[in-house]
């Protein structure tokens, strides 16, 4: 049977303060991200190339906490799971 894949969100920016500012934003609301290259099949022509990457299950706070501060960002996309934790393990 095979496993649903997790699936990650991609916050996208027009340019990396904006994404610093929100990854600041939301380390001080004690909401977990991370700063991630955007992947090639998602990257608009507006965006800057740096992404946070934010789990499934904290989404909707990191939402609300957008809304609640008006911080900017050029969309948030869903994708399923790239990170392959064995793809350098040959054994």
């Amino acid at each position: 049977m095979a496993q649903t894949p997790e699936i990650n969100y991609y916050i996208l920016f027009a340019n990396y303060t904006h994404g610093l500012a929100l990854q600041e934003l939301l380390s001080r609301n004690h909401l977990p991200s991370r700063i991630a290259p955007t992947p090639r099949s998602i990257q608009g022509k507006l965006s800057c190339g740096m992404s946070l990457l934010v789990k499934s299950e904290h989404i909707d706070a990191v939402r609300a906490c957008i809304r609640e501060n008006q911080a900017e960002y050029y969309d948030i996309v869903p994708l399923p799971c790239q990170i392959q934790p064995r793809r350098d393990k040959f054994c």
